[in-house]
């Protein structure tokens, strides 16, 4: 048999000659054939291709976040993109920049230490951004000197959805959800806490101070004066910090208000993970395809009072008014949803209503709810067949009260359950916008409506469920709420975008972004 190796060939040719060997003899001895390991080896050289552009095919994802910052228009959003003609240092361009700020969180890549890390390992975003490696430091300033553009940029995704027919704008579904903000909720101290605190700091200033005239006779330059020195300067900054914190307290706001010194607009609030300093991101979210029509993080630990306001942030984004809008009970504010068009049908239940149909709590035999109220004779009538007239005035919200007529309580069968109250009997506060309520009540309950509420959870909840559970969105990166506004309308596009080539295809999607 001839001698394969007696040529002078590489290592890995003689492998692959062995291999053939060893093949040949077990076939020709009709012996079991064997299965042999894939292994890869490091040291062979191999052909790249010759352009950066043959790394990534054509069906490729990050191809689509490529054609939607093409299709932008920064110079109209306010990010210059032609290079100054006064010299100076040159700059990175500002859609490359753009590009990786969008196209990393779709892949839960969010701080610009790890972006910049992705620009050196992943082949995906050499492409993007043309083997170009911005440092991390040049990210966050970009990142943060354009906060305000980015919020807009989420607004012509919108616009592009609307354009494929993609969101209609007709349907409008609401929730928040909580997500914990860059802050420790032990930072999160009340007006008097902060006065406290500032005071003992300026007795350690005052004590540091004695200490440093002492040092400065005997050591003067030496490292232990220097560091009191340190001391010092570190404790007034501190104080400075308090000043500017105390300022934010209002004379109205209750003694247990807090704020965190940290993230000033951060809100403590609960969650399933506990007690934390956090935002209330509001998401809306259209009918057609689940796609988000708006986002904002509010310092606000629910959402009550909240839906007139993300109505007309949508109504703004879309151009037009939607037909109907629907939310939990968590937005079951009867003053704030008085404040929306009554053109629009508004789907929320009242908490009466979400108690109900999901069993946790009965409604009881003398509730408020169980007195008939007859509007001719402005008059409610009790379970007993009694009737509570007007009173007056009541105070706060409620504009009138009812009570009943002298001693009609006492000689009724169901005192004692219905009211202990000999002298004054029983009593029903009425709300100047009952009568909305019942409306709100009325129409949530029909069919049609019952139905578009029965799509809104797993419509709205899908967003956050992606975010958190895919992403690992569980904290902002960023500290206030122009900064976290930014970071949340940059997860939203991330969503858009990923849906899209869900709802679309990638190649189509990509010339339809090069058509706009």
């Amino acid at each position: 048999m001839l001698n394969f190796k007696s040529f002078i060939l590489p290592q890995k040719t003689i492998f692959i000659v062995d291999r053939i060997k060893l093949l040949w003899y077990n076939s020709a001895n009709n012996k079991e054939k064997t299965m042999a390991y894939i292994v890869g080896n490091r040291t062979q050289a191999i052909l790249f291709p010759s352009r950066i552009e043959d790394y990534v095919a054509l069906d490729s994802p990050v191809r689509v976040y490529d054609a939607f910052v093409e299709a932008l228009d920064l110079e109209e959003l306010g990010i210059r993109t032609t290079p100054l003609s006064n010299g100076g240092a040159n700059e990175y361009y500002p859609k490359d920049l753009l590009k990786l700020l969008i196209y990393g969180p779709s892949y839960g890549i969010r701080s610009s230490r790890k972006l910049e890390r992705a620009c050196h390992d992943h082949i995906s975003v050499i492409w993007l951004m043309r083997n170009v490696k911005p440092d991390y430091r040049t990210i966050a300033r970009f990142r943060s000197k354009n906060k305000k553009v980015i919020k807009k940029i989420f607004k012509q995704c919108v616009r592009m959805c609307m354009e494929m027919n993609t969101i209609e704008g007709n349907t409008l579904f609401f929730d928040g959800s909580k997500v914990r903000a860059n802050a420790s909720i032990n930072q999160s101290r009340t007006k008097k806490q902060y006065e406290e605190k500032m005071k003992k700091i300026e007795e350690k200033i005052d004590q540091l101070m004695d200490e440093c005239e002492q040092e400065d006779i005997k050591e003067e330059g030496e490292s232990s004066l220097v560091r009191l020195k340190e001391k010092i300067h570190d404790q007034t900054e501190l104080t400075e910090k308090i000043k500017e914190v105390l300022k934010n307290f209002k004379e109205e706001d209750k003694e247990t208000k807090k704020i965190n010194m940290t993230d000033q607009e951060s809100v403590n609030a609960k969650s399933r993970q506990g007690s934390h300093a956090m935002y209330n991101v509001q998401s809306t979210v259209d009918g057609k395809h689940g796609l988000i029509v708006n986002s904002e993080c509010v310092s606000q630990s629910n959402d009550y009072n909240q839906l007139n306001r993300q109505v007309n942030a949508a109504t703004e984004t879309i151009g037009h008014q939607p037909k109907t809008v629907c939310a939990d009970a968590g937005y079951a504010d009867v003053d704030d949803l008085k404040k929306i068009d009554n053109k629009i049908n508004v789907v929320v239940p009242s908490k009466k209503q979400a108690q109900e149909s999901k069993g946790v709590k009965e409604i009881e035999a003398f509730h408020p709810s169980q007195f008939i109220y007859h509007e001719d004779d402005d008059e409610y009538e009790c379970p007993a067949g009694e009737r509570l007239t007007n009173r007056g005035n009541g105070f706060g919200k409620y504009d009138t009260v009812y009570k009943t007529r002298g001693g009609i309580c006492r000689a009724c069968r169901y005192f004692g359950e219905c009211t202990n109250s000999k002298k004054m009997g029983r009593k029903i506060m009425r709300s100047r916008n009952e009568k909305y309520r019942e409306t709100l009540e009325e129409n949530y309950l029909k069919e049609e409506n019952q139905k578009i509420y029965a799509l809104r959870k797993q419509t709205v909840e899908h967003p956050f469920g992606h975010l958190k559970k895919n992403l690992g969105v569980h904290q902002f990166l960023l500290r206030g709420k122009d900064k976290v506004d930014a970071e949340i309308a940059v997860l939203s596009t991330c969503f858009n975008l990923r849906r899209l080539m869900t709802i679309i295809g990638i190649p189509e999607l990509i010339a339809k972004l090069k058509a706009t």
